[in-house]
């Protein structure tokens, strides 16, 4: 008799859970990625648009809007300002936002002004050599850095003061080398930047973890190390990361979403679970593995606490290397 109420009751709350979230589905729902059509703040946009609507957790079909502007920073003023409420809006963020907050890209506002809402996928920074090169390890390419700063040439896609250099110059600091001394080459892309190493234009590309496999399998580079805290899974599990080499390197570029700050919590709760109940699929794994993200789960109150940890590392970062809003 006991298990039948308790059972009753469960289900009861449930059914009133169900009820909820229902209602605080967005009628219209939206996703701002702030830059251009066809680079990363796109992919994140889309895999939440296939995973949700392909799950059957959104009823109306979620459209993809573009608001590019200093990598975010118009989308992220824009949301606070004049859109703080809307309930069926996400934006796209990556680690990339991170920095930037950091600097002060973002102008007035920071990281406690948008209510963070799910972490869907990560990749990781990766120093990639040519096959042939004389560097079998990172301790190799370090010492060589050290012995002979002008020597070694890095290149990226990403101007001074980007993520992409901040690799490079996080690099240059484990060989003890003043990061004005090094040597960068910046690129339009990750692609030029590719091909001036294969071209021997640069010695070392600081490129990320999801670029190498098509490259590896072809036998034309070495990743020397993977910048993640632990391992990745799968086809790079024999690459070792910099912190199990010695040096003190991680670059984990998060991607997901947030919200306006003044988004109801019933609706703010009613995305959570989408996310939760999404990301738990085998098909959303399908989905983000097709996309070239690694698995990276956080939502609601951890992703805001990763958020805070993750800035406030990077702040340490720009004021250590001189970085400033420009």
């Amino acid at each position: 008799m006991l298990k039948k109420t308790l059972f009753a009751a469960a289900t009861a709350v449930f059914a009133t859970l169900a009820a909820g979230v229902a209602h605080a589905e967005p009628a219209k729902p939206e996703c701002i990625a702030p830059a251009k059509p066809g680079g990363g703040f796109d992919l994140t946009c889309k895999l939440a648009q296939s995973g949700l609507q392909d799950g059957g957790l959104l009823k109306a079909p979620m459209r993809v809007t573009y608001m590019p502007g200093g990598i975010g920073a118009v989308a992220y003023n824009t949301v606070i300002a004049n859109r703080p409420a809307e309930a069926g809006t996400i934006v796209a963020f990556s680690g990339g936002s991170f920095l930037n907050l950091a600097i002060g890209k973002f102008g007035k506002y920071n990281e406690n002004d948008v209510k963070w809402l799910a972490a869907v996928g990560a990749d990781y920074g990766a120093i990639i050599v040519r096959a042939d090169a004389p560097f079998q390890s990172l301790k190799d390419l370090i010492e060589a850095t050290r012995a002979n700063p002008g020597k070694v040439v890095y290149g990226a896609g990403g101007s001074v003061g980007s993520q992409d250099w901040m690799k490079s110059a996080l690099i240059a600091r484990e060989a003890g080398v003043n990061h004005k001394n090094m040597r960068y080459v910046a690129f339009e892309g990750g692609g030029e930047a590719m091909a001036a190493l294969m071209g021997g234009h640069v010695q070392a590309y600081s490129g990320d973890a999801s670029e190498v496999l098509g490259h590896l399998k072809g036998g034309r580079i070495k990743v020397l190390a993977i910048l993640a805290p632990e391992r990745l899974k799968g086809e790079l599990a024999d690459i070792p990361t910099a912190m199990e080499q010695g040096y003190n390197v991680n670059w984990t570029i998060t991607r997901g979403f947030y919200v306006g700050p003044k988004v109801a919590d019933a609706d703010y709760q009613w995305w959570l679970q989408a996310f939760d109940t999404m990301m738990a699929t085998p098909e959303f794994d399908k989905l983000r593995e097709e996309r070239g993200l690694f698995p990276y789960h956080l939502t609601g109150d951890a992703l805001t606490a990763y958020v805070q940890k993750e800035v406030a590392r990077y702040r340490e970062l720009a004021a250590e290397f001189g970085l400033t809003a420009q």
